[in-house]
C-alpha cells in the first residue's frame, strides 16, 4: 500500500494514539475493526511502526517500545477522516465514467478498492440510501438508481437555500479563521485551471466539490454539511449524462467560482448573495439539461 494513501495516513495516526493507552497492541483483525481499515492496511501500519522503533512485532505479539513523538505523526493536512475518504473515493468512481442507473455496487469490491473495512463502506452506502440514490440488494450488493426531474428540482431548491445561508456565514468569519487561507489556495487552483482549461477541463468536478464543501462547512450545521455530500454526488454524477459542451460549461463555472470567491473576500453580503445566486442558477440549468426528457430515469 502506498504510504501517500490518505486511508493509510489517517489510520496510522489513529493507531499511534493507541500507543499512549496500551503497552501491547491487539490482533490484526481487532486492529482492523478498531481503525475501520483492511488487514493489508493494518500490516502496513505495523511494519512502519516496527521500522521506526515504536513496536517490536513478532507474529501475534506487538509490544510497545516507546511513546510516539510529534514527528512520528503524518501532518494533519495530509489526512482526511475515514468518512471523507470513502465519500471522495466513491465519487471519483462515479466521475470516472460508465456509471449509469442500474449499475451494481459490491461492498467488498469497493472496500478493497479504497483500502478500508467493509463495515465503513456499508455505513456510507446506508446513509446515502436514505435519499433514494442507491438501493440495497442481496449479498452485499447495491444498485445505483436514477431520479426524476421533479426530484432534481426539489434538490436544487434545498441546495440554494443551504448554500445562501452558508455563504453569508462564510463572509462573516473572522479574518484569523483558517478558512481564508483555504480559500486562497482554492483561488490559486481555479486560476491555474482557467489557464489550462483546454486540456484539463475535466479536472473541474473535484475542484468544484472541494470549493462548495468549504463554503458549507462555514455554516457549522452538521445537517447542512451532511446533506451536501448527497448534493455533490448527485450533481456531478448526472453531469456525466451530457458531455456536450463540457469544456465550455466548466470554463464558465470556473469564472463564476472566481467571481464568487472575490465576493466572499469582499465580505459584502449583497455581492456574496448575487454571486452565489448566479452560480447556483447555472448549476440548476446544467443539472436539468443533463437529464433528457425521454430517458427512463427511475429504476427499481
Amino acid at each position: 500500500m502506498s504510504k501517500s494513501n490518505n486511508v493509510y495516513k489517517d489510520a496510522y495516526n489513529r493507531c499511534l494514539r493507541l500507543l499512549d493507552e496500551t503497552r501491547s497492541l491487539p490482533s490484526e483483525p481487532e486492529l482492523g475493526t478498531l481503525l475501520g481499515v483492511s488487514r493489508t492496511t493494518v500490516r502496513s501500519i505495523l511494519a512502519r511502526m516496527e521500522e521506526t522503533g515504536l513496536i517490536a512485532w513478532n507474529k501475534r505479539a506487538k509490544t510497545v517500545l516507546r511513546d510516539p513523538r510529534p514527528d512520528d505523526f503524518f501532518p494533519e493536512e495530509e489526512t482526511d477522516t475515514l468518512a471523507e475518504i470513502i465519500e471522495r473515493s466513491f465519487m471519483r468512481r462515479l466521475l470516472a465514467g460508465g456509471a449509469e442507473a442500474g449499475m451494481q455496487i459490491n461492498e467488498l469490491e469497493l472496500a478493497r478498492e479504497i483500502g478500508v473495512g467493509t463495515t465503513s463502506v456499508r455505513e456510507f452506502l446506508i446513509r446515502f440510501s436514505r435519499f433514494g440514490l442507491i438501493e440495497k440488494r442481496r449479498n452485499s450488493h447495491w444498485v445505483l438508481k436514477g431520479f426524476t426531474r421533479a426530484f432534481a428540482l426539489e434538490l436544487t431548491e434545498i441546495r440554494e437555500m443551504f448554500e445562501l445561508r452558508s455563504a453569508a456565514a462564510f463572509a462573516a468569519l473572522p479574518q484569523e479563521s483558517p478558512v481564508w487561507a483555504d480559500l486562497d489556495r482554492l483561488e490559486d487552483e481555479h486560476r491555474l485551471l482557467a489557464r489550462e482549461i483546454a486540456t484539463r477541463f475535466n479536472a473541474f468536478s473535484e475542484l468544484d466539490e472541494r470549493f462548495h464543501r468549504l463554503i458549507h462547512r462555514a455554516s457549522h450545521n452538521r445537517f447542512i454539511v451532511d446533506f451536501y455530500d448527497v448534493i455533490a454526488m448527485i450533481f456531478h454524477y448526472h453531469y456525466q449524462w451530457n458531455k456536450a459542451q463540457e469544456r465550455e460549461r466548466n470554463e464558465v463555472a470556473v469564472g463564476e467560482h472566481l467571481a464568487y470567491i472575490e465576493a466572499l473576500k469582499s465580505r459584502d453580503l449583497g455581492k456574496v448573495d448575487a454571486a452565489c445566486r448566479k452560480h447556483l442558477k447555472s448549476a440548476r440549468h446544467t443539472l436539468l439539461t443533463s437529464i433528457p426528457e425521454s430517458r427512463p430515469l427511475q429504476k427499481s
